[in-house]
Formats: structure tokens, C-alpha cells, sequence
């Protein structure tokens, strides 16, 4: 059974850092993309970083320059600086699995204070 587990979320005042780990197990198969998403309250949920499985990565506008997605075979990170109130969010670890199949983490509460 496929299964992601984050790591890293808590409060942290604007302009501060936080780093995320989600670790991948339960599977033999390789895992391509991976990423990280986010939803605000209230809103719907938001691609903010990918990571493919040979290093490319992409990042939502409002992150370049302050987010740095990276990966370790089956974990992968979500470095967060200059933190905003804006980011408040719970944050959602994804995983494209071949062949069998896309999963996702049970997300962790990131909370910038101003």
C-alpha cells in the first residue's frame, strides 16, 4: 500500500522558514513527478512546486524565489523562506507512481502569522 507521509508544517511568523519532508513507501515501482500543493481556506487547492524524477522543476509565480522544491529518490522537500501570511495554507504532498497510479499525502497546516 502506497503511502506519503509529510512532515514540517507549524506556525512561523512572516519572513521566517519552514522546510517540508514527504517520504514515499510502500511501493517498488518507480514514482516520476512529485510535488507539492497547497489550499488556502477557503480556496481551491494550487500546484506550488514540482520535482520530476530527473530534477526539473517548476514553481507557481507567487513562490519563485522563495520556495526550493528538491528530492531524494522516494522523499522529497519543500524549503520555505520569506514566509507571508498569503502562504497560510495546508499543504498536500503528491505522487505520480507508475503505472498504478497518482497519491496523495494528508496534508500539514503551515500558518504565517503577520
Amino acid at each position: 500500500q502506497v503511502q506519503l507521509v509529510e512532515s514540517g508544517g507549524g506556525l512561523v511568523q512572516a519572513g521566517g522558514s519552514l522546510r517540508l519532508s514527504c517520504a514515499v513507501s510502500g511501493t517498488a515501482f518507480s514514482i516520476n513527478n512529485m510535488g507539492w500543493y497547497r489550499q488556502p481556506p477557503g480556496k481551491q487547492r494550487e500546484l506550488v512546486a514540482g520535482v520530476t524524477s530527473g530534477g526539473n522543476t517548476n514553481y507557481a509565480d507567487s513562490v519563485k524565489g522563495r520556495f526550493t522544491i528538491s528530492r531524494d529518490k522516494n522523499t522529497a522537500y519543500l524549503q520555505m523562506n520569506s514566509l507571508k501570511p498569503e502562504d497560510t495554507a495546508v499543504y498536500y504532498c503528491n505522487a505520480n507512481v507508475a503505472p498504478v497510479g497518482m497519491y496523495w499525502g494528508q496534508g500539514t497546516q503551515v500558518t504565517v502569522s503577520s
